[in-house]
């Protein structure tokens, strides 16, 4: 891969979870407006598909029933954890707070990702667990703490 590239990837990767507690922000400040999560979660999800649905066909991308009927039941549960996660988000950070809220997300990631990366699990490759990703992993959780006396 090309160093561009690579570079290029960090910094999609870093606006991404810069923009993640200002998503959970205005799906709060959403929801104390219309008086309900669910609805603000739905109206989150609703505004996302129609952007990515002019995108696609901007894009003259298809999608063929055929490929849909070949799909595992898994494969539709992406969707869910989206939804799952903004509702959340919506709900709990206003309560908690933004960094509260990410330090918690961010331990949840990553020890998701410790586990799916020990199995290979979702076409990840297999990376064992090791001392320094306990040792990492337990520096997220000492900050969650840290932050939570604060």
């Amino acid at each position: 891969m090309h160093t561009q590239t690579l570079w290029l990837l960090f910094f999609m990767a870093f606006i991404s979870g810069a923009f993640m507690p200002l998503q959970a922000g205005i799906n709060g400040l959403l929801a104390r407006e219309i008086s309900s999560t669910l609805t603000a979660t739905t109206i989150s999800f609703v505004i996302g598909a129609i952007s990515l649905l002019l995108i696609m066909l901007y894009q003259r991308d298809t999608i063929t029933l055929s490929s849909l009927k070949n799909l595992s039941w898994w494969h539709w549960t992406g969707g869910l954890m989206g939804a799952f996660f903004v509702f959340t988000a919506a709900f709990a950070a206003p309560r908690i707070g933004a960094l509260l809220f990410m330090g918690l997300v961010l331990a949840g990631q990553l020890t998701g990702a410790v586990l799916l990366d020990q199995q290979g699990w979702a076409g990840f490759r297999e990376a064992p667990i090791s001392l320094s990703k306990i040792l990492g992993l337990m520096c997220i959780l000492a900050g969650v703490w840290l932050i939570r006396r604060g």
